[in-house]
């Protein structure tokens, strides 16, 4: 452990490049931007709101927000975790080149997206302004969701790594775990939906209680259950820890699949 944290003291510069460095090919030859990462979350939920709020006549509270809130999380988990499966197959001619500690580009690939993501609480702010939303000190207690979610995201994101550059297949049947996951989190509809029986599948899903935290302490302005953060932090700690476990137990055979 000792060395690992050596070795990232000693490159900590290079880490910051590759986030740098990824941040700036995200937005290279976009007219828009950064304009896009506050266009794209407002655009899906008016799209969202039209549908449910009007079309299927959902009831819940200050449902622009609600859809926001949830975009944001989901597509922050989506990017980041599909960035950082390609980032070491990505990054393969540097690695055999020059020694850099591999977990970087898996990591610094998620805080870019994290970094990007962080820009979707303005236009958050701006609709919970124009609907009425109350603000509370709660408010400031955002940090801690968004906090476990990016150790989950770090988890989740060296694990797929791994697995990537063993089975290229992965990316394919990813997506199809996404799109399970983004019908597993109450985006659009409330948890309350859900048979009791089947409401344990919704509760598996490290992305629940992290979304149920922040809109308890972003819309409600309240406090977040302990039940709730007692389960993300077992979520973030279990992920983190295989993640980690996984990837270097596999990192030295990577060479060999290039």
């Amino acid at each position: 452990m000792r060395t690992h944290i050596y070795n990232f003291v000693k490159y900590k510069d290079l880490f910051f490049e590759l986030i740098k460095k990824d941040i700036n090919l995200k937005y290279k030859n976009s007219y828009l931007g950064v304009l896009w990462s506050l266009l794209n979350p407002l655009l899906m939920m008016v799209v969202l709101t039209i549908i449910f709020s009007e079309v299927f006549k959902s009831k819940i509270e200050n449902f622009p927000v609600y859809v926001l809130t949830g975009r944001m999380l989901y597509s922050f988990f989506s990017e980041a975790t599909n960035f950082a499966m390609t980032s070491i197959i990505n990054n393969s001619q540097l690695i055999r080149k020059v020694y850099v500690p591999k977990y970087f580009f898996p990591l610094s690939r998620v805080c870019s997206s994290f970094i990007t993501s962080l820009i979707s609480l303005i236009p958050v702010v701006l609709v919970m302004i124009g609907t009425g939303v109350k603000f509370s000190y709660y408010n400031l207690l955002i940090f801690i969701p968004l906090l476990l979610l990016l150790i989950v995201a770090m988890g989740v994101g060296l694990i797929l790594s791994t697995i990537f550059v063993f089975f290229r297949d992965m990316g394919h049947l990813y997506s199809v775990v996404l799109m399970v996951l983004m019908y597993m989190t109450p985006i659009f509809y409330p948890s309350s939906i859900i048979p009791e029986s089947y409401l344990w599948i919704i509760e598996i899903n490290p992305l629940y209680p992290l979304l149920q935290m922040f809109r308890d302490v972003l819309m409600y302005s309240r406090l977040f259950s302990l039940n709730d953060v007692l389960i993300a932090s077992i979520y973030a700690t279990v992920y983190f820890l295989v993640g980690v476990f996984v990837f270097y137990k596999k990192q030295d055979r990577f060479i060999y699949y290039f």
